[in-house]
């Protein structure tokens, strides 16, 4: 895959890959930390950024993304970037109508109702292809860095994907995707299947374009027992990991590290720690000493500071980022919230928490 004509050898060299480092489960000299949606409208100049556009347009826009990707950047000293974009452009490749309803979110006027709908779907091997303005705004991006911190590329897993496919948009019980699992087993194997096939190619595209690590957002595993769970999301999340993995080999591209986040998934940890990422996303509802005792030593753990502990002070939040870093240890560890920041967050804080990240975990390895 030809990273859209800029070529993947002239870009800029790394200077810090502290990041990278935690991922791989090397030893770093201090807690590497980023936030999800650290590209969010609790900055002034995100919103001012976004204003005039209509939110797909804008993921459509290659400078815009870039600009939004900096911003934070700008700000904080943060140890990663992560691509502005939305996990819902893949259904949108397969031909799905999808429109961000201010003040509601994502709104999809003709869900998958029946199993005939899959047969509107488009081909999961054109989706990469229709989603090159991504792969451009991440190549971008890269050399906007000029190789300050690592970018991260993302997309949604399997699961919750189809949850809004049904859903139409966002749900409380996912009761209609869900009747899908207990009524139409094997459409809904179908449809997670070329929602993996489309996944792939695109997370392998992303890592040809110049994304240096990837994340898998599983944000409504919580949703699922652990039955459902380990039927019909587990083994999409592994397969995307291990045949993109084997796709990067293909292509002669250097491997990334993968991270899983699937939020409110404490039930199926173990399982997780052993689906083929790297790093393991924790969200704030989970005990980071036991999660740890549960996955072993051989993954790094993301999270999961409550990002609601951002409207407590300044000082409370040094505190609270002190004890988690004491409980999640020094190594194999990158600091984050345990879910995305929220618009109304006062972007003074977010810059409190990186510090106190950088500044007690230097501390805790000289002790």
């Amino acid at each position: 895959m030809e990273a859209n004509g800029l070529g993947l050898q002239n870009f800029p060299e790394l200077k810090n890959d502290t990041f990278l480092r935690a991922a791989w489960g090397e030893e770093t000299d201090y807690t590497p930390v980023w936030c999800m949606r650290q590209a969010g409208r609790y900055l002034p100049e995100f919103r001012e950024t976004r204003a005039a556009q209509d939110f797909f347009s804008t993921c459509r826009s290659p400078e815009a993304c870039c600009e939004l990707t900096l911003q934070p950047l700008r700000r904080f000293p943060l140890d990663a970037a992560i691509i502005f974009s939305d996990i819902l452009v893949v259904p949108q490749a397969l031909g799905m109508e999808v429109t961000m309803v201010p003040g509601k979110g994502p709104s999809f006027p003709e869900p998958l109702r029946e199993e005939r709908d899959l047969e509107r779907l488009r081909d999961p091997a054109t989706v990469a292809s229709e989603l090159g303005y991504v792969f451009q705004a991440i190549t971008l991006t890269r050399h906007q860095l000029a190789g300050r911190v690592p970018l991260i590329g993302f997309a949604g897993a399997p699961w919750t994907l189809m949850t809004y496919m049904v859903e139409g948009g966002s749900s409380s019980t996912m009761a209609q995707a869900k009747r899908w699992l207990y009524q139409r087993p094997q459409a809904s194997h179908k449809l997670l299947g070329i929602l993996t096939d489309a996944l792939v190619p695109y997370l392998i595209g992303q890592v040809a374009a110049g994304a240096q690590a990837l994340q898998l957002f599983e944000s409504h595993a919580g949703h699922l027992g652990s039955g459902l769970f380990s039927k019909f999301a587990l083994p999409y999340i592994r397969d995307v990991a291990k045949r993109v993995k084997a796709g990067l080999q293909k292509a002669g591209l250097a491997p990334v590290p993968m991270i899983i986040f699937a939020k409110d998934g404490h039930f199926a940890l173990e399982e997780l720690a052993q689906s083929g990422y790297e790093v393991v996303g924790l969200d704030w509802t989970v005990a980071p000493k036991k999660a740890r005792e549960r996955v072993g030593k051989t993954v790094t753990l993301q999270g999961n500071l409550d990002p609601c502990a951002l409207y407590a002070s300044e000082e409370e939040i040094g505190r609270l980022v002190q004890q988690m870093l004491d409980e999640f240890g020094p190594q194999r560890y990158i600091a984050n919230l345990g879910h995305g920041l929220y618009p109304d967050m006062d972007p003074e804080h977010v810059g409190a928490f990186v510090d106190a990240v950088h500044k007690h975990s230097r501390l805790l390895r000289q002790n």
